[in-house]
């Protein structure tokens, strides 16, 4: 059956091509969203300066750590119960209420925890902005977890592009006429104000009228299914603030600037990465229920994405990160660069920990995985209260690298013993091998290049041929035609 656009990229006709539009749509967004993203971090680390810069991520990463109580997980839960059961849809105005009130709790405990965390007026003031800015952030999610449920990715991706391209518009124009960390934590502020009514409306007349209710065994079913994904999936983007306010807890808000700086940029790219294995789980959901052998070829798919994507991030990212950091800083920055060589191996372990929490969450062991980022996060506090007043900087990163490394190799461990998911299969080794040597070829080409002081684009694009041609022709080779299998899987979708 040959599919017109709409019905292609609107509509879901199938597990695979579901899949593809979902994963369309969610990297579309990601590309644009990122993409302002970092530009927008690069304007304002250079209009505010390090330490200034420094002081706002200290403030947005405080908020960061007490928005997990009030996401508590339902985002994730919302989409695994509802993508099992559209009868569990009558559920959601006990949702909405539920979530009002821990996002009332929570600010209210922001706010309170503002005057402890630090004695600077202007940092204090930003945090409690930028706390409604991030409770409504969370607010948004379950919305998007909603669309996510009945896959249908495209509102979200929609949404999440019009909300950064105001907020990227208003910030440059603030941080031109009037810059400060203040009138920033404004305009983040009252951008999601919002996007948070346009959003409900939409949602109200066109998805599913927006009502409250209360019922208790509602409340406390969700609860008790979600308090254990009250980390997420993903283990990077809860050490990473940590450590962020760590430093500005002791007063390293310079350093602070240099380790935003750098884990801005490269989460900036690997969160694009995350997402898109994201759009595999209501599938892995599904699978789950049909039979081993499904789940398990589905989760070898989005293994082998991470793996593809990892290794060349962690190369071109340790050779590259001196020229990275000069084209978006300034001199003032350039500390900055030991800090964005080895986030990359952080963040790089981070996205191929994604699938195994994936499987223990669809097989219901999200306590296991609660316990084991627990475990890391506790391990990152502790190393870091350690060693950051000794080596300050290097202190934060050997801290990160030591907690996601063990939560990471723990993982391996807890899905082999609990779910019936094998992570060593011959499918991920040979994809691993075949990684492995392109990434080598990669390596080399850009280290040569870079000797000669080519331009930092041209290096990143003729490093990602570098890396994915002599990828595609080995992978080919042991796979009989690499282009067979996508020209069987595009006729499949069409």
């Amino acid at each position: 059956m040959k599919l017109n656009f709409k019905s292609l990229f609107l509509e879901n006709l199938g597990i695979r091509q579901t899949i593809f539009k979902n994963t369309f749509w969610l990297s579309l967004s990601e590309v644009v969203v990122q993409i302002l993203k970092l530009a927008l971090i690069i304007y304002t680390a250079r209009i505010l300066g390090a330490e200034e810069y420094g002081k706002f991520s200290f403030a947005l990463s405080f908020v960061c750590l007490f928005v997990i109580f009030a996401e508590l997980g339902l985002s994730d839960i919302i989409t695994r119960e509802f993508s099992k059961n559209k009868e569990s849809e009558n559920e959601y105005p006990s949702i909405i209420s539920l979530k009002i009130f821990l996002s009332l709790g929570v600010f209210l405990i922001m706010y309170l925890g503002s005057f402890f965390i630090t004695k600077e007026p202007d940092i204090r003031i930003s945090i409690w902005f930028l706390a409604i800015f991030i409770l409504i952030t969370s607010f948004i999610n379950i919305f998007y977890a909603f669309f996510r449920a009945r896959q249908k990715m495209e509102h979200e991706s929609f949404f999440k592009i019009i909300q950064y391209v105001v907020l990227t518009l208003f910030s440059f124009l603030v941080l031109f006429i009037a810059p400060s960390i203040q009138n920033l934590s404004f305009v983040y502020f009252f951008t999601n104000i919002g996007m948070l009514a346009v959003l409900m409306l939409f949602f109200h007349f066109f998805i599913k009228p927006i009502k409250l209710e209360y019922h208790k065994y509602i409340w406390k079913k969700f609860i008790v299914f979600s308090w254990p994904l009250i980390l997420g999936f993903s283990i990077g983007w809860i050490y990473i603030p940590v450590s962020s306010v760590m430093l500005g807890y002791l007063g390293y808000h310079i350093e602070n600037g240099w380790y935003s700086s750098a884990y801005k940029i490269i989460g900036s790219a690997v969160l694009s990465a995350t997402l898109v294995s994201r759009s595999f789980f209501p599938a892995l959901n599904v699978a789950s229920k049909v039979s081993k052998e499904k789940i398990q070829k589905i989760w070898n798919y989005q293994k082998e994405l991470m793996i593809i994507l990892a290794f060349p991030m962690v190369v071109g990212g340790v050779v590259l990160a001196p020229k990275i950091i000069a084209f978006f800083y300034d001199s003032s920055f350039i500390p900055a660069v030991f800090v964005f060589q080895w986030l990359t191996v952080v963040f790089a372990i981070d996205i191929l920990y994604y699938p195994y929490a994936c499987a223990l969450i669809i097989f219901g062991y999200e306590k296991k995985n609660f316990v084991l980022m627990l475990a890391g996060l506790v391990i990152n506090i502790v190393v870091g209260i350690i060693l950051i007043p000794v080596y300050g900087l290097h202190g934060v990163v050997i801290s990160n690298v030591i907690s996601l490394a063990t939560v990471f190799f723990l993982s391996i461990i807890y899905v082999v013993l609990y779910t019936p998911i094998f992570p060593f299969n011959v499918v991920l080794f040979k994809t691993t091998l075949i990684v492995i040597v392109s990434s080598v070829i990669m390596f080399l080409v850009i280290r040569i290049l870079n000797a000669y002081n080519f331009h930092l684009i041209l290096l990143i694009t003729i490093g990602a041929l570098a890396y994915f041609f002599p990828f595609t022709i080995i992978y080919s080779f042991f796979n009989k035609s690499v282009f067979g299998k996508v020209k069987h899987f595009v006729a499949n979708i069409i």
